[in-house]
């Protein structure tokens, strides 16, 4: 069967523990499992990152589905727990499609889910902690903070510019000259790209509307498939979502802003 699950656990995750790979505690509810598996699996799914990492993104989803399904279960977990053994060779998680295994475990993302979560978030707590990482990370680079932090655009930047200044008043962060002296070239470059995206997703969502309006059911599966076509070219909310928080953790580099709330299409999981 090739490498075990704990050498693939390993080799993908440097850590051999279940508990480790996961990043919850032994004590861990099974809610707390799976979100936990949720968040992890995103970041991995095959659907959801560039071709060049596909392969490697594969293999480490194969590996969470699989502790998942152990964890997830009384009986296997309580095996793992006392004696650290479990079946890594059953038919049953050989042949098991992971992907499947996923969806049925979450339901689909929906846009009212989307709102919902952007109201709830905009001036939360998270919303400031993840500024605040932003701007610690790219020392005050106004153009990674608006890739980083969820929901945030050009519109956005008096709100966030003021939510900083508040963090330096009080100590919490140093003061960088990049982002209290920022160049305003910079400043207008950043706006037209950002206008520029926003024009694209609107067109977008026009043309989509046109088609739902001149074509209706007679038409549908010829539809889908321009859907299907155009979703792979267009950015799903949470797909950039969930690259924010994985570039958030790395050194920032120089990136064009990508942003994630304009976003019109949503990809089939």
């Amino acid at each position: 069967m090739g490498e075990g699950l704990l050498d693939l656990c390993e080799k993908y995750f440097g850590a051999r523990d279940f508990y480790d790979v996961m990043k919850i505690p032994k004590n861990a509810t099974e809610k707390q499992i799976k979100k936990a598996y949720h968040k992890l699996s995103l970041l991995v799914h095959p659907d959801r990152v560039d071709e060049d990492i596909k392969e490697e993104a594969t293999e480490k989803f194969k590996v969470l589905g699989r502790i998942h399904s152990i964890l997830s279960e009384n009986d296997k977990r309580k095996i793992y727990d006392e004696t650290g053994e479990f079946d890594d060779d059953s038919e049953s998680v050989v042949m098991r499609n992971w992907s499947d295994y996923w969806r049925s475990l979450f339901k689909e993302i929906t846009i009212q889910d989307i709102n919902n979560y952007e109201k709830n978030y905009k001036g939360s707590e998270t919303e400031i902690k993840d500024l605040k990482r932003a701007y610690l990370d790219s020392k005050g680079d106004m153009n990674y903070i608006l890739e980083a932090v969820p929901f945030t655009n050009c519109e956005e930047e008096p709100r966030l510019h003021s939510i900083i200044r508040d963090l330096i008043e009080k100590g919490e962060v140093p003061e960088y000259k990049q982002f209290t002296e920022e160049d305003e070239k910079k400043r207008l470059r950043r706006k037209r790209r950002w206008e520029q995206e926003a024009k694209a997703a609107e067109d977008l969502d026009k043309m989509r509307k046109i088609e739902k309006e001149d074509f209706g059911d007679d038409l549908a599966l010829s539809i889908i498939n321009k859907n299907k076509a155009r979703a792979a070219e267009s950015n799903n909310f949470f797909d950039s979502l969930i690259n924010k928080y994985a570039k958030a953790a790395e050194k920032p580099k120089k990136k064009t802003n990508t942003r994630t709330t304009r976003s019109s299409s949503r990809k089939n999981n």
